[in-house]
């Protein structure tokens, strides 16, 4: 399986992929959503983790550009913000997990769904 990190910070970048790294043979980053769609493109990854708030395009948007040309990927959203409100637009763009960066280990929980609908 292949991951892509969308993350702007390179320590959390580092730290997901360290959390991550042992159910994924190959791992690909970015640091902002203006770069996700290409990436996904030429990589085809099994999920992404997409973080929210990022200097050129949000996450949001960078996961609406996907699903509308993927309609099938994976994506996952990893932020420090918790509100209902974003919740709701992060599953209305078309992400299929939620997880508080303050929480990573609920990846595990996102991940195993996603093997559990397979």
């Amino acid at each position: 399986m292949k991951a892509l990190i969308v993350e702007d910070n390179a320590k959390m970048r580092r730290m997901m992929a360290d959390f991550i790294g042992h159910k994924f043979e190959k791992i690909y980053e970015c640091t902002d959503g203006s770069q996700a769609l290409s990436l996904y493109e030429k990589h085809l990854p099994d999920w992404v983790l997409m973080d929210w708030q990022m200097a050129e395009t949000d996450g949001i948007s960078a996961t609406r550009r996907i699903i509308a040309e993927f309609p099938r990927a994976q994506i996952c959203m990893v932020t420090t913000f918790d509100s209902e409100e974003l919740r709701q637009e992060a599953f209305a763009a078309g992400a299929c997990g939620f997880v508080l960066k303050r929480n990573l280990f609920e990846l595990e929980n996102v991940l195993l769904s996603s093997e559990s609908r397979l």
